[in-house]
């Protein structure tokens, strides 16, 4: 199980990228992360393995605080932690099967992680993960090969070989087609429930999020503004999470009040005052 205490991202900057984000996701649920670009929706998924580094809160992976580790520690913690990556993140020369297999890499000595050197067992697992991901067959295909869909495919797998405690999914249907989407969201769906892990995706498709998610939770601005079932996300609730509360209609009616102002004062000429502008009629 993963808990999320309190979370925050400050940026040197002085953006805030998250503002004391508070959650829990375990068993084999499927917790999906919806909310506007800039919520800080990726910035969470990165923050829980360190990939970035929070500026405070704590992040417990069971009863290992992952936020105090350091060096091996972390490296150990971040094995059991499958990060699915929005860019899919594969080695474009590498084969199918080398991309699958570094997922072993972090329980490798340096050394035989250079050389790749993995064990038979390794080499048999990463065929029967590629097979179950529907890429049998393809293990030595380059990765610069594929269609997107199957590239997704190959993160998943990568993914799935380290045998993690829970996965971390960022956007993995952001550069899909719907039915290809589909697909990746019925595998990560299938893994979670067959191998008993849970998933926790950033996903902005809400459609699909009240679709396969068992739990939905809104970011804006950083912090947590909704958390409830795909049935509780009614239609107030998508105002607070994208609109800061305010109704579609309500949005609608003051870009239009907007709209109407700025036509108003372009009928003055060229925005003289109306004294001036009044006296220059007549004149003319």
């Amino acid at each position: 199980m993963i808990r999320v205490e309190d979370l925050e991202k400050v940026y040197d900057s002085g953006d805030r990228a998250l503002d004391g984000v508070s959650m829990e996701v375990g068993g084999n649920e499927i917790v999906a992360i919806i909310g506007p670009s800039g919520a800080g929706k990726s910035t969470f998924i990165r923050c829980i393995n360190r990939l970035t580094e929070p500026t405070g809160g704590s992040v417990w992976l069971d009863e290992t605080e992952v936020t105090a580790l350091g060096g091996s520690e972390l490296k150990q913690a971040r094995r059991d932690m499958g990060l699915i990556h929005q860019e899919f993140n594969l080695i474009e020369r590498l084969t199918v099967m080398e991309n699958v297999l570094s997922g072993r890499l972090g329980y490798m000595s340096a050394w035989r992680a250079f050389r790749r050197d993995f064990d038979a067992e390794d080499i048999s697992r990463a065929r029967e993960v590629l097979d179950r991901v529907g890429l049998g067959g393809h293990e030595n295909n380059r990765a610069d090969e594929l269609s997107g869909g199957q590239r997704q495919r190959v993160g998943i797998a990568r993914a799935v070989i380290q045998r993690p405690k829970i996965l971390l999914v960022d956007e993995p249907t952001s550069a899909l087609d719907p039915e290809t989407s589909i697909e990746v969201m019925d595998l990560l769906t299938e893994i979670a429930r067959e191998d008993d892990i849970p998933v926790l995706i950033n996903i902005h498709e809400v459609d699909l999020a009240v679709e396969y998610a068992d739990r939905i939770v809104g970011l804006s601005d950083g912090r947590v503004v909704f958390e409830g079932t795909p049935e509780e996300l009614d239609e107030q609730a998508k105002d607070t999470i994208y609109r800061g509360g305010e109704s579609r209609e309500e949005r609608d009616a003051a870009a239009e009040a907007r709209d109407a102002n700025a036509g108003g004062s372009d009928d003055r000429d060229d925005g003289l005052p109306e004294d001036v502008t009044q006296r220059t009629a007549r004149e003319g």
